[in-house]
């Protein structure tokens, strides 16, 4: 799905304005959703949020490092609320975790299809909101499933076996520690603070009902 979009879409706009158009649109959007009360709190954060991301190792983590390299690039479009600047900095810690999250799926042999399949048997996420979602066929699918039966991860219906939710919680946990550097730099009290500020808006942005659950990002409701 990807490579047949990229990289015809730079004909369309090029990257500089794509990236400087998504910092206002996230902006816009936390502006709109999120209380005063709930923005002022995740405005006071962003020194710990500038802290978390230069913390980040980008070694491994393409996106990470590229999102991390965009401030430059985007500065123009971030204005002086800071609210662009904070949905840049939490996207950046996102796809930190992300690339920590790839590195523990390939260490424990289970492929992007396949981690797919695994969390939906665990989460029970339906499988058709991932596949369409991800642009993979009903063939590549059922192939990936029986894949993952045979190694006894998955029961015939999709769900996780014991054997395939220990699996899952191990590449979780690694992922945990792969993520962990950005933020020990915190303290627990600002940790705290941390999570509380992005919390509020979270939940905001929840109950706006403006992402469905379940989600093609297996984001769980708060």
């Amino acid at each position: 799905m990807v490579r047949r979009a990229v990289p015809g879409c730079w004909d369309v706009v090029v990257p500089p304005t794509l990236c400087r158009v998504r910092a206002i649109a996230a902006a816009d959007a936390l502006g709109e959703f999120c209380g005063v009360v709930s923005r002022t709190a995740l405005l006071e954060a962003l020194p710990l949020l500038r802290r978390t991301v230069a913390a980040c190792d980008g070694a491994g983590r393409p996106l990470a490092g590229a999102n991390r390299s965009l401030w430059p690039t985007i500065a123009t479009a971030l204005g002086t609320g800071g609210l662009g600047e904070a949905w840049q900095a939490c996207t950046t810690l996102r796809e930190h975790r992300g690339g920590g999250h790839v590195a523990a799926l390939v260490t424990h042999g289970v492929c992007g299809l396949e981690s797919h399949l695994l969390a939906a048997g665990v989460k029970g996420v339906p499988g058709e909101v991932l596949r369409e979602n991800r642009g993979w066929s009903e063939e590549e699918w059922e192939a990936s499933a029986a894949a993952l039966a045979a190694r006894g991860l998955l029961h015939a219906d999709g769900r996780a076996t014991d054997t395939g939710r220990t699996l899952h919680a191990s590449v979780e946990t690694r992922t945990d520690a792969l993520a962990a550097p950005a933020y020990a730099t915190l303290s627990d009290g600002a940790l705290e603070d941390l999570y509380g500020a992005l919390r509020a808006c979270a939940a905001e942005i929840q109950a706006s009902g403006v992402y469905p659950f379940p989600n093609p990002m297996g984001l769980p409701a708060l």
